[in-house]
């Protein structure tokens, strides 16, 4: 069932390409199970939460602790940003869509939305390919590790990292903007992404599809093949390791790192590397409600519980301020 500001849109459909009106979109959320529209925006709000309450003290607690100021936590440190900014980008749109009757993005709000979500993607590509150096180089060449790892170099590889997302995110989202929109003004997902978009376009839209598939499968492939590489070397060096103990530390050093790469290039193949043919609304609703919102929410929890330096740094940054809690401020005369 559609709501009566969806019905009211269906039966007027605002024409796109139109230029003498503002464009619109209207969202259609959940149309087959309205009922769950009150628990989608409470579990959507509670994972939102939890992935701010997670992302933002990891950076703030690397941050503060010059024992984690090496190359592995800064890359971590980014990637909790990207995290942050990949929910931030949707949600608070979301859940003000799930909230209230107003299920309406302007044109330009679409685009807008559309070109970060698209950037944060090629960014968070780059830095975990960044994060696999950093691995390669910290167990297959230690004695060079600081001299390959040196802080310019690194603040080269993020800068990069968000310069190159935010790059590539112009030339795609100019080819899903351009793109000759129909009557047909609803978007049936969460959000303003790709295949939806693509799915509303009419005309002959052969060309740019092959384009923006080009992309995204360059943008995969090689980050994922320099990732296999460095993998590779890593693996059949830590293999050589003789010490069953020195093996283990080696292998726990990264496993954190590839369970999150396996999460995000998983749900990124599934949902973009595949023909727009097979673009079914429900399914990839949750599968884009997983990259989005799970993954982000994730990943800090697979970090902090998985190292050691930042479980050992929270617990000394909650004590330093438990023994020495705030004094009061003098008054003022």
């Amino acid at each position: 069932m559609l709501t009566l500001l969806e019905i009211e849109n269906v039966k007027n459909p605002v024409p796109v390409g139109d230029k003498n009106q503002t464009a619109e979109f209207v969202f259609v959320i959940i149309s087959n199970y309205p009922r769950l529209q009150g628990l989608l925006f409470t579990v959507i709000l509670i994972l939102y939460i939890t992935s701010l309450m997670g992302n933002i003290p990891i950076g703030i607690i690397i941050k503060l602790n010059p024992a984690l100021h090496v190359p592995m936590y800064y890359f971590i440190s980014n990637l909790s940003l990207v995290d942050i900014c990949y929910t931030s980008v949707t949600i608070p749109k979301m859940l003000a869509i799930l909230l209230s009757e107003d299920r309406t993005i302007s044109f330009p709000g679409c685009a807008a939305q559309l070109y970060f979500f698209i950037a944060l993607g090629p960014t968070e590509c780059f830095l975990l390919t960044a994060m696999a150096y950093d691995r390669f180089t910290a167990i297959c060449n230690p004695l060079r590790c600081v001299s390959l790892m040196n802080k310019r170099w690194c603040i080269q590889l993020v800068a990069g990292s968000w310069v190159s997302g935010l790059l590539l995110s112009l030339g795609q989202t100019s080819l899903i903007v351009t793109l000759p929109f129909c009557a047909d003004n609803r978007i049936n997902h969460f959000f303003c992404d790709v295949p939806p978009l693509l799915s509303l376009a009419c005309g002959d839209t052969s060309k740019k599809e092959i384009a923006l598939f080009t992309a995204c499968v360059l943008i995969v492939i090689i980050p994922s093949a320099l990732i296999l590489v460095s993998y590779s070397r890593i693996i059949s060096t830590i293999l050589k390791i003789t010490s069953a103990q020195q093996r283990h530390k080696a292998f726990s050093t990264c496993s954190s790192h590839l369970i999150v790469i396996a999460l995000f290039y998983s749900s990124a193949t599934a949902m973009y590397l595949r023909p727009t043919s097979s673009y079914t609304p429900e399914r990839d609703k949750f599968l884009a409600l997983f990259y989005s919102v799970v993954t982000p929410t994730l990943n800090p929890i697979i970090y902090s519980l998985r190292s050691k330096d930042i479980k050992k740094a929270l617990r000394s940054l909650i004590l330093r301020k438990s023994l020495n809690p705030n004094c009061k401020q003098p008054a003022t005369a």
